[in-house]
């Protein structure tokens, strides 16, 4: 028989989320286990000491302890990690996002027109507030941009929708200082629909759509100069890619040009020193147009698209990679599900995903602006 657990074993915080509504949680307690229930949004989190809360990333509902495993004071609360911001000032997706001195650009793209934009959005995080930045030279989509030295760079993409292209070489440098745009060294070949990562100031941009789908490259902002180096093994476009420990993460895509061809979930990693290529434990979700960002050791892939079986055709997986153990972990999904977002920034604890599209296809960018917020570390 349960009974209701009325004893300060377990003390329970429920902090209500900004975007789920408040989630029921039911404690009960029989002769050898606590089982904690909940449902709606959130994840369980713990801690001895109303402090350092860290998130049971894994943990099920309902989540039954054995009561020998609790100390005399443990801690529980179900908090969501998403939240919401400003949103943007235009809809908008098939765009690229980088961050630089506590502010978010969001760079290019299109509406559900499907024109491409040169517009530049720029957020103030502590300001909670959108303004428009000096435009891009040209109208661009599919673009992949970072930071590094203090600027924002804008590299590739394509002038109009359409897996065909045209793509573009162009590398357009962005100063905060003068707010100008300077065209640098194009890349080795026009590609779009790749991705960027940074590692000691250089610009790791790797895939794009076909027949550039195996292409990697470093660019040196400091020399201005490009360097080709060893082929990403699987081709591909649409996918997920940034750094940790000298190493170059790439995550999921798709092998055409397309929304409806072939999905994949491989991960493969390219170690900078050795100059070589390894692949890792693949996603649990096969899945293209996703996201990534690297945070504390982890690396975080949101969203995608291409799935009829998903709701609208764009998944709500986040999912995480522990580099120590070669593992995948699933995290609280996507309030809003969104695909087309190349680049994501971490402020403040936060994952600032602002944007994208909302249903399959180029059609549907909105002017939505996600955060997430960390819960763990894979250091």
């Amino acid at each position: 028989m349960r009974s209701r657990l009325l004893i300060p074993l377990l003390i329970i915080f429920l902090y209500p989320a900004a975007v789920f509504s408040q989630t029921d949680l039911d404690i009960q307690r029989d002769a050898n286990d606590i089982v904690i229930s909940w449902n709606g949004g959130g994840v369980i989190q713990t801690t001895s000491s109303l402090s350092n809360w860290e998130a049971m990333l894994d943990s099920p509902s309902p989540l039954r302890l054995a009561q020998e495993e609790l100390a005399s004071r443990q801690f529980f609360r179900v908090a969501s990690t998403w939240g919401t911001r400003a949103e943007l000032l235009d809809a908008n997706s098939e765009m690229s996002v980088a961050g630089l001195d506590g502010k978010i650009y969001v760079l290019g793209g299109y509406p559900s027109s499907r024109v491409s934009v040169a517009t530049v959005q720029i957020y103030d995080a502590s300001l909670d507030a959108w303004s428009y930045g000096t435009s891009l030279p040209q109208a661009l989509n599919h673009t992949m941009a970072a930071s590094s030295g203090g600027k924002i760079y804008l590299i590739g993409g394509q002038i109009s929708a359409g897996g065909s292209g045209p793509f573009v070489d162009t590398v357009y440098e962005y100063d905060p200082v003068t707010t100008e745009w300077t065209t640098k060294s194009p890349m080795p070949t026009a590609r779009s629909g790749g991705a960027a990562a940074v590692v000691d100031g250089l610009i790791y941009v790797a895939g794009g759509r076909p027949p550039r789908g195996n292409d990697f490259a470093v660019y040196s902002p400091a020399e201005d100069k490009w360097t080709t180096l060893p082929n990403l093994p699987t081709q591909r476009n649409h996918i997920a890619v940034d750094s940790i420990d000298g190493k170059v993460y790439v995550a999921g895509g798709r092998f055409g040009a397309g929304f409806s061809s072939e999905l994949t979930n491989i991960l493969e990693v390219y170690d900078i020193a050795a100059n070589s290529w390894s692949t890792k434990a693949p996603m649990p979700t096969i899945r293209s147009g996703v996201n990534g960002i690297a945070v504390k050791g982890c690396f975080y892939v949101f969203g995608g698209e291409g799935d009829d079986e998903a709701e609208h055709g764009v998944f709500e997986e986040v999912e995480l990679y522990h580099p120590g153990t070669d593992s995948w972990t699933k995290l609280e999904p996507f309030p809003i599900p969104v695909h087309g977002v190349t680049g994501a920034v971490f402020l403040d604890g936060l994952i600032y995903l602002p944007g994208g599209g909302v249903s399959q296809g180029g059609s549907s960018g909105g002017t939505q602006h996600q955060v997430f917020r960390i819960a763990h570390e894979c250091l």
